[in-house]
């Protein structure tokens, strides 16, 4: 692949827009939160509690109800899932994480839509959906029965 002097000023453009993504609010906040998240013990103990009960609930659902502790840890499980989603360390990582994803989805779109409207930008956000089947950016090729 040679190098012309188009593809090098994309690359300059390309970096240049990464280190705008990376110097936004939105990074900022992100890299903040996940600081405050990963600095926290209280977050931390939280976190590995509920990591240790998914691993648990994760081999009972192989038995479903017939496993003798079915009951307790799907109550644990969910317990410990939401002492976790209060935590306002983690809430607040969620948000910057959400918030982040959301810019990135975007800059997805407006990159592929300035190549051609057919190009499926995948983004998961409902933001985006086109009112199709797929949502505009299911990006599985017609696997989810839309008309890709």
């Amino acid at each position: 692949m040679l190098a012309t002097i188009e593809r090098l000023e994309i690359l300059d453009e390309t970096k240049e827009l990464a280190n705008m993504v990376l110097q936004s609010e939105e990074a900022e906040e992100y890299r903040r939160f996940y600081y405050k998240l990963k600095n926290n013990t209280q977050s931390q103990i939280r976190i590995s509690k509920f990591v240790k009960l998914k691993e648990q609930y994760e081999d009972v659902q192989r038995f479903g109800r017939y496993h003798p502790d079915y009951s307790l840890i799907n109550k644990e499980v969910r317990e410990a899932k939401r002492e976790m989603d209060l935590d306002e360390n983690v809430a607040g990582f969620r948000r910057a994480e959400t918030a982040l994803q959301s810019m990135l989805d975007e800059i997805s779109r407006i990159v592929g839509q300035a190549v051609s409207e057919q190009i499926k930008v995948p983004s998961g956000n409902p933001f985006f959906e086109t009112g199709s089947s797929c949502s505009g950016g299911c990006g599985s090729g017609g696997g989810c029965s839309c008309s890709a």
